[in-house]
């Protein structure tokens, strides 16, 4: 997924109306304001109401559902090796939003001013913060590319990314 297929991506969902927020490692970059890393997909949090419109502009787009698991998460892929992992929140009225987790009852929270802006190529994008980011960096045992970014976002924002109170591999949200 290069950074001209990420902002592709984006202006092809603003066409449709539709609100997504870059999350995960192209989020980590749109926060530093550059590609650090090669990625393997997009990861999208989206308005959950705008997910109808989402999946059939992405199909227009050649994406096909290769990945349901619903109403957590669910993957689009293109023959050409495009993957966006699609993220739907519940907004509420001040802002803030929450997607659901594989443990019922423990949604994840989206903080109303985790919604910022970063930057991909030069270009202005809407994404999630750093304390976002670092939110659901932690809780599990990180890949090599997970610590890479995080150590990153250390450097960068002088924040701290606690690792080694979760077990198992891969984030809490199926990544």
């Amino acid at each position: 997924m290069t950074a001209e297929h990420v902002l592709a991506l984006l202006a092809l969902l603003r066409r449709v109306g539709a609100d997504a927020w870059i999350e995960g490692g192209w989020g980590i970059d749109a926060l530093l304001g550059e590609q650090t890393r090669t990625h393997q997909d997009l990861d999208l949090a989206y308005r959950r109401e705008d997910e109808a419109a989402i999946v059939a502009a992405l199909a227009a787009d050649g994406f096909a559902e290769t990945e349901d698991q619903r109403p957590v998460r669910h993957v689009m892929a293109a023959r050409d090796g495009r993957a966006v992992d699609l993220h739907p929140l519940a907004l509420a009225p001040d802002g803030s939003a929450w997607q659901e987790s594989f443990e019922p009852g423990r949604p994840f929270p989206y903080p109303a001013d985790c919604f910022v802006t970063g930057t991909i190529a030069g270009t202005p994008v809407p994404c999630v913060s750093v304390a976002q980011q670092v939110f659901f960096h932690t809780g599990y045992v990180p890949r090599p590319h997970d610590a890479a970014d995080m150590e990153r976002l250390r450097a960068a924002f002088g924040v701290r990314t606690p690792y080694g109170e979760g077990a198992g591999e891969g984030s809490p949200r199926g990544e």
